[in-house]
């Protein structure tokens, strides 16, 4: 069963400091029938203004993704680490028994957009963590061969991938038109899919379906997943995240 959930059905906050397109209930959205997908709690595409960010708050039990878009997005939490993340920049956080970060956009005159996404852990109480890693084009395109997040390494950094506390396996293709690729999804597996730019067609036992930037798929039981590039300008990047 495919569910598509287009960009305008997401729902908009806007504030002075921050835009922000909410994939689920969350903060001032408060949607009961839209909770969650699987142990997916929130996935929100955020715009934070010049200067402007979240000051320091704390987290508990949570898997937390995020992935910069277009700026710089300055993070800082109380287990020591602050560093600027650039474009293309995948930064992953278990905040397991509490940790408190920040995350501003340093620049005087330049949006930074990024997107988050919140998992539950496979376990509460874990060890707090953070670390994150810039992606190249050249590992990316037309490839789904191998996640950039992946909660079932045994090891740290285990080819390349960051690793969180969540049986998760998040992928960030770049597509280009006319490229097809195929996601094998198993049977007790969920699949959820977001378009970044550009535009796929994916097809499934439902049928066809095309997607512009902002849409989302929300895809359950077995399938096949053919995902096509049918951008005429420019390559098609999108969010893959298998979950259980």
């Amino acid at each position: 069963m495919i569910k598509v959930v287009t960009s305008a059905e997401r729902h908009t906050s806007e504030k002075e400091w921050i835009h922000s397109e909410f994939s689920f209930s969350f903060a001032d959205y408060d949607d009961p029938s839209n909770a969650h997908f699987g142990c997916l709690l929130a996935h929100n595409d955020n715009q934070l203004s010049p200067k402007q960010g979240f000051k320091k708050h704390p987290h508990h039990d949570l898997e937390i993704i995020s992935y910069v878009l277009s700026g710089t997005l300055e993070h800082n939490d109380d287990l020591g680490n602050v560093t600027r993340l650039p474009a293309g920049t995948v930064q992953v956080m278990s905040a397991g028994t509490g940790i408190s970060h920040s995350e501003t956009n340093p620049s005087e005159d330049e949006t930074v957009r990024f997107m988050q996404m919140w998992f539950l852990p496979s376990k509460p109480g874990v060890q707090p963590s953070w670390t994150s890693r810039q992606l190249s084009r050249e590992e990316r395109l037309n490839k789904l061969d191998q996640p950039v997040v992946n909660g079932r390494v045994s090891e740290p950094g285990e080819g390349g991938q960051l690793q969180i506390q969540a049986d998760v396996s998040l992928y960030i293709p770049i597509l280009e038109t006319g490229k097809a690729i195929i996601f094998d999804q198993k049977e007790e597996r969920r699949t959820y899919l977001f378009l970044i730019s550009g535009n796929i067609e994916i097809t499934c036992n439902d049928g066809t379906f095309q997607l512009e930037p902002g849409d989302a798929a929300r895809i359950r039981n077995s399938c096949d997943l053919q995902i096509k590039g049918t951008s005429s300008e420019g390559d098609a990047e999108f969010v893959l995240v298998d979950i259980p």
